[in-house]
């Protein structure tokens, strides 16, 4: 066990490495002369020359990544050219918001979506089983921001249940706070649980064929105990695996959800960068969520030992 967390720890290494270099060139993969664009059509030269001597595109390519990893090493991400902030303290501002989201919509999705998958699998045929499928197609289908303002008209403007949009920090409270999160969490986990709930109907349609599923209704064993005791934690792996791959779709559809719900988070600090070509913050908060992603795919790494321990050695 320890061989092989040790083994899965070092592989995230050269990822990150290569992570880091492509990050740190999407300032020269930029089309045009980044400074220019960033000076404005009013700019003069000296400006131009200034904006290029503070995004160190004066020197060498490799001395200049040089210099920039040994900073993130120290974690320093480099100051915003708009706001001369330091990037650390803006996304330190902001992650509150991003991160709330994305805890709200995963456990809302993994409570959702393997009970609906493992029903599904368990009715297979049946009209519950077509409704579920149906439900894991229109996820896929339809866009985020589609769903996002869909409920914004529907529960906010409609209804006038919901808050249509803003953020409250959690410290002025557990409901004010979960109040503005509740439609975001739905309009970004829907395809996440159609995700979730495909995989987990596909797996568990394989496990109860398996003999031991058999043995364990032949010694009396519930349906209950069948599905979510025998049948669910063998076929966990592949489970853990998509939810783990999904973190990947809450990232990229924070960034919209944040945008349709007015959320002042990660995402919409990651839109406004790009507008401005504030490259430093761009550079930051892309190495955070590549961080991230690569982070939470370890964890699931070493949570398959739980449900398989062949795969400890």
């Amino acid at each position: 066990m320890f061989a092989y967390t040790v083994r899965r720890v070092l592989a995230t290494i050269p990822v990150m490495a290569i992570v880091a270099l492509f990050v740190f060139s999407l300032l020269y993969l930029a089309p045009g002369d980044p400074a220019a664009v960033i000076a404005g059509d009013q700019a003069t030269p000296q400006d131009v020359e200034r904006i290029r001597a503070s995004l160190g595109l004066d020197r060498p390519y490799l001395v200049r990544f040089g210099e920039w990893a040994f900073r993130i090493i120290q974690g320093d991400l480099g100051v915003s050219i708009f706001t001369n902030l330091p990037v650390t303290t803006m996304i330190a501002q902001r992650i509150e918001p991003t991160l709330s989201l994305m805890v709200i919509t995963l456990c809302l999705a993994v409570c959702i979506a393997i009970p609906m998958g493992v029903i599904a699998a368990w009715k297979q045929g049946t009209i519950i089983d077509r409704a579920v499928m149906g439900f894991a197609v229109l996820g896929f289908s339809v866009p985020v921001f589609v769903v996002g303002y869909v409920l914004a008209y529907v529960f906010a403007l409609e209804l006038d249940w919901l808050p249509v949009q803003g953020y409250t920090p959690f410290a002025r409270g557990f409901w004010p706070w979960l109040e503005n999160l509740i439609l975001p969490a739905i309009a970004l986990g829907g395809v996440y649980i159609a995700l979730i709930a495909r995989i987990t109907r596909a797996t568990m349609l394989e496990v109860l064929q398996q003999d031991y599923i058999r043995t364990a209704r032949a010694k009396g064993v519930g349906q209950k105990g069948v599905l979510f005791l025998h049948a669910l934690k063998n076929a966990a792996v592949p489970i853990v695996t998509v939810i783990g791959i999904g973190i990947a779709l809450l990232i990229g559809g924070a960034v919209v959800t944040e945008s349709v719900f007015a959320i002042p988070g990660l995402g919409r600090l990651t839109v406004d960068a790009i507008l401005r070509r504030d490259y430093p913050v761009i550079q930051g908060v892309v190495l955070l969520f590549s961080f991230v992603y690569v982070l939470v795919n370890l964890v699931i790494d070493l949570a398959y030992t739980l449900f398989d321990p062949r795969i400890r050695y």
